[in-house]
């Protein structure tokens, strides 16, 4: 409570109005007001002081009876024994209603969450494609700003085709709009122009699960759940069975180190992998792709961060995974992109140019 008075008295307006914004939920309702703070400073303290002062009370008026003859001491100790019971749990009970307070106040956040609608939607008669897609990719014109910065393009103009069964490469510094294509052609976002299509469907015309399903997606960081080695690369394809699971693993590299673990694939892995290194995480990935067997696959600086060794068995299991599969490549190692059928070099949301690491190197400052 003289806590909650000096920030009250001493502290900015600014810092006030932060204070509270912490207590607020998404829909701007205050889950905890400064009177319910004040209050719930105050609770505790009162009824501590008042229960003791209603058993001093007590215990007074039972003295002057005893000594009037009107009550004897047995039945005083009875009595201030019951009181003493009935105001420790009246205390008690104080303290609980702070508790419930926060409680409901994080019933209100959770109820917001749960009833939140995504964004992305299945259009209400969506186009399907036919089985396995064949892999064909067609940027045309894409213009999108993100949510986070809607004064500047992340993609402006961007048209890019790949064939089936093409490994296209995209490079440039940092901000160019890179990951930002992967994360517009999984329909994390709506464009705000232009249209991405796959096999000549436009994407928006598809279920986002449907599409999803044609796709595999190897991240920089790799996104691991606190359930066992098996489990985890079993997210790929969850009716998998343990068989193919280990399959997965053996065709990813993953095999060795994960039968050397305590548990071998019934290890827990830790939350995010914490028991993990950098390099045998990414193997993980890759199985889960490889499982997934999608005809679409994007890395996204998949090797960034390994050591040499570890690149060098990660690079080996990317090479397996991505024959006979379109693949989209964000990458920055040189022995990543002088494999590739084509590189696109992007700068501030667009296109710069395209072509082998030779004729780049020749004709392009950027890429050089």
């Amino acid at each position: 409570h003289g806590a909650y008075e000096t920030l009250r008295a001493h502290a900015t307006p600014e810092l006030q109005q932060l204070f509270w914004s912490v207590g607020r939920s998404a829909s701007g309702a205050r889950i905890i007001s400064p009177t319910i703070l004040g209050w719930a400073a105050m609770l505790s303290p009162l009824a501590f002081v008042l229960v003791f002062c209603m058993l001093t009370l007590f215990l007074w008026i039972g003295s002057r009876s005893v000594l009037a003859g009107q009550m004897s001491g047995g039945e005083l100790g009875q009595f201030l024994m019951y009181a003493f019971f009935v105001g420790s749990s009246a205390t008690a009970l104080s303290s609980l209603w702070g508790e419930i307070q926060r409680a409901a106040g994080a019933m209100e956040r959770l109820a917001e969450l749960l009833a939140a609608e995504p964004a992305i939607k299945a259009p209400s008669e969506p186009a399907t494609l036919a089985g396995r897609a064949a892999g064909r990719i067609r940027f045309d014109e894409v213009r999108f700003h993100s949510p986070s910065r809607p004064e500047s393009a992340a993609l402006e103009g961007f048209s890019l085709e790949v064939q089936a069964g093409e490994t296209v490469a995209i490079v440039g510094p940092s901000g160019a709009g890179k990951t930002t294509a992967f994360q517009l052609l999984l329909r994390f976002y709506d464009l705000q122009g232009g249209a991405i299509l796959v096999d000549d469907i436009d994407i928006a015309r598809l279920d986002p699960r449907a599409l999803r399903r044609q796709i595999g997606l190897v991240p920089q960081d790799t996104v691991l759940f606190g359930e066992s080695a098996l489990e985890n690369i079993r997210y790929g394809r969850p009716e998998a069975s343990d068989e193919e699971v280990r399959e997965a693993a053996r065709l990813a590299a993953a095999d060795d180190f994960i039968r050397d673990l305590p548990d071998g694939y019934d290890t827990f892995l830790g939350e995010r992998g914490t028991r993990l290194s950098g390099g045998q995480r990414q193997r993980i990935a890759i199985a889960r792709a490889i499982l997934k067997d999608p005809p679409i696959l994007l890395l996204d600086e998949a090797t960034s961060s390994l050591d040499a060794e570890s690149e060098r068995l990660v690079q080996s299991a990317l090479e397996s995974l991505m024959r006979s599969r379109t693949t989209l490549v964000i990458a920055h190692r040189l022995a990543t992109v002088k494999k590739v059928d084509r590189i696109v070099v992007m700068n501030h949301g667009r296109i710069e140019a395209i072509g082998t690491h030779d004729e780049l190197i020749r004709d392009n400052p950027l890429y050089a």
